[in-house]
């Protein structure tokens, strides 16, 4: 398959997949009448080359660009606030999101809060607040510039409250982009740590989508195509990047979030205590974790494990094998295997499990998680 031209995938969002995709996206704008795009990004992002090229690209046709990137690591509800701030002073008629998960949270939550302007947060999932989601919402577009979250193809954010932590879902199928232009060129220079962290998060998603308890064999094949990918791909692409290593991570990444509306598991309640308390990076956090979680899932699992172990070419088709993968991919992509290595300190360890036991993740695990479990499986890592 040739990764230099562009294909065109409807799952159901419209992808426009391939090198240099994101050159099409003023032609877009302006078949689509859309002439004032808030697009927002995180600082990082804002700086880059590529970014500003995009934009100067924007603007050369004619259209009004305003940049929106005030937003933290971990995107709390006062970056939504004051990115709808921007949108009303500044007669926008459509949001762009251009980043990895942190960028394309806040810019969906944006688009939620436009013309739904009560607390953000009474639009929380878990407390069923997406019946709220009633109004329509700006026309809204993805350009993921990572390959991790794949945001950019799903219809929610987590978005933290800024003074407890505590990670909020908002969901609704009007917040999926109408279109996502896809472009590996924009993830090819990202460094070597970004690429190994984001990429074992689109491993974790596969991974954990497959495991989960749900019934939905759909995303089950994609998640195993998904982790194929990543396989074949995540090394490469971290050490010796290139066109297809990159290509192949970013469908990669895709596949995982849309595999995940199956539900998550045991490795993101790990992982999400520490974005949460220690601000540890997603992707870290879940690369750490990831082999920990995956050995306490083996037990009444062991034929997911052998597919798992089948589809990333194991000798050995054992959940043991499948373990042992993961500590030997994060070595190679120089993640530590260990949580002391990433800050966490044997005080941290009660909190943790308590976060993690109230955690919206492992009730979708195969196997059920306790408190116990938890303090125990953070004990392991450390």
């Amino acid at each position: 398959m040739s990764f230099e031209k562009i294909h065109q995938f409807n799952f159901p969002t419209t992808i426009r997949f391939g090198a240099n995709a994101v050159k099409e996206l003023p032609a877009y704008l302006q078949a689509n009448g859309l002439k004032a795009p808030l697009i927002v990004t995180d600082p990082n992002v804002s700086q880059l080359p590529f970014f500003k090229s995009i934009v100067e690209d924007i603007r050369k046709h004619n259209i009004s660009v305003e940049v929106f990137s005030d937003i933290h690591k971990n995107p709390v509800k006062s970056d939504v606030y004051k990115g709808v701030e921007v949108w009303d002073n500044t007669g926008r008629d459509s949001i762009i999101g251009i980043g990895g998960g942190a960028g394309l949270d806040v810019a969906r939550a944006i688009v939620l809060r436009v013309h739904h302007r009560e607390d953000l947060f009474k639009y929380d999932d878990l407390i069923g607040g997406d019946v709220y989601v009633t109004n329509d919402v700006p026309h809204f577009i993805t350009v993921p510039t990572t390959s991790g979250t794949g945001s950019e193809v799903g219809r929610s954010a987590i978005i933290a409250d800024d003074e407890t932590h505590q990670k909020k879902i908002l969901f609704s199928p009007k917040l999926m982009a109408k279109i996502v232009f896809a472009d590996p060129v924009l993830t090819m220079d990202i460094p070597s740590p970004i690429t190994a962290a984001t990429g074992m998060d689109a491993l974790t998603h596969n991974m954990e989508a497959f495991l989960a308890k749900n019934y939905h064999p759909l995303c089950d094949g994609i998640a195993l195509e998904g982790m194929k990918l990543i396989h074949e791909s995540l090394e490469r692409a971290t050490n010796k990047p290139d066109l297809e290593s990159r290509s192949k991570m970013l469908l990669g990444s895709m596949m995982g979030a849309i595999a995940f509306q199956k539900g998550l598991g045991v490795v993101h309640s790990l992982a999400h205590p520490l974005s949460s308390l220690l601000d540890t990076h997603h992707g870290l956090a879940n690369a750490v974790n990831i082999p920990y979680g995956m050995e306490f899932n083996i037990a009444g699992f062991e034929s997911k494990f052998q597919r798992i172990a089948r589809t990333l070419e194991l000798q050995k088709e054992t959940g043991d094998a499948v373990v042992q993968y993961l500590f030997d991919l994060n070595t190679k992509i120089k993640i530590p295997h260990h949580l002391r290595d990433i800050g966490v300190k044997e005080e941290h360890i009660e909190t943790l499990a308590d976060l993690a036991f109230a955690d919206f993740a492992h009730p979708n695990n195969p196997r059920p998680v306790s408190r116990e479990d938890f303090k125990q499986l953070y004990l392991k890592a450390l």
